[in-house]
């Protein structure tokens, strides 16, 4: 059976948090994963960290990690020294989930989020190119510190390198190591794939974390997003991984800012009734 999650920031405005009040709030509404930053694992001491895990085992909680790199940490940049910026922070962020045990460092971590191709520029294959090669160095953190990375694939409007599953594909086999995988996401798969089955079913055992939301990104349930389609897709290649929801629906800060969350979507909404709920229609779709 998958373990369902639910990504910290459903509730704040800011990424840098303390996630401890989080691990009460989940474990209590009924959840086995919390979902956190990746970049401040990185940054915690390991007595923080330590003392993160200790709480969620505490609570029989599971963490999961995920992040977008941002600009100044590009490992597909032209400029080296922010590439080497970005290969050393990746290996950071192993390091520290490898400390709490290993488990996962998932999202856009292969380039700089959110970013489009500069303008005049057509060609992302020299992006590509040297995001790979820098992968290739990166994920030897992965193999040492019993961490998989996890490749998201997201929408054009938010990134340009990996949009589908099929790119994703390409860029896992290029890297060629056994501790990177594909992240996919219901609510960038509405955007760019045809059909979100096909899609899942693409990445079969490549796979190695999802995403849940609906196409206006409020929790699972609130949308057209095809679930019984996907619970038919998930189990024909037997994924038995995380499932974890990201929903954003409150504006402000710089969640709210980097999400593009411009109307408040949480009115007369209680969020962790609704938190509690999407994670009953999920164990629904996923039995």
């Amino acid at each position: 059976m998958n373990k369902i999650g639910i990504y910290y920031a459903y509730w704040t405005r800011e990424w840098d948090v303390d996630f401890h009040p989080f691990i009460d709030k989940v474990a209590d509404l009924g959840f086995d994963i919390l979902e956190i930053n990746a970049g401040t694992i990185a940054r915690m001491t390991s007595g923080e960290r330590l003392q993160l895990k200790a709480h969620a085992d505490e609570r029989r909680l599971s963490l999961t990690t995920c992040i977008g790199l941002p600009h100044a940490y590009d490992v597909s940049s032209a400029d080296a020294a922010k590439r080497r910026k970005g290969i050393d922070y990746l290996i950071q962020m192993a390091q520290g989930v490898g400390e709490m045990g290993g488990g996962k460092v998932s999202g856009i971590i292969y380039s700089a989020w959110p970013a489009t191709l500069p303008p005049g520029e057509t060609d992302k294959r020299p992006y590509l190119e040297r995001s790979i090669a820098s992968m290739k160095e990166a994920v030897k953190a992965a193999e040492d510190n019993n961490v998989v990375f996890n490749v998201e694939v997201v929408n054009r409007f938010e990134q340009f390198l990996l949009n589908t599953c099929a790119e994703a594909l390409a860029y896992v086999e290029a890297v060629g190591s056994p501790n990177l995988k594909i992240l996919l996401d219901t609510y960038h798969l509405n955007i760019e794939e045809d059909f979100i089955g096909e899609a899942l079913i693409r990445a079969g055992d490549k796979l190695g974390h999802f995403h849940i939301g609906e196409n206006n990104r409020m929790p699972p349930g609130y949308g057209h997003i095809p679930w019984t389609e996907i619970g038919s897709a998930l189990r024909k290649i037997n994924y038995t991984g995380d499932v974890v929801m990201e929903p954003f629906i409150v504006p402000g800060g710089q969640v709210g800012a980097d999400i593009k969350v411009f109307r408040d979507l949480s009115v007369g909404l209680d969020l962790d009734e609704e938190a509690r709920k999407a994670l009953l229609f999920m164990r629904g779709v996923l039995k």
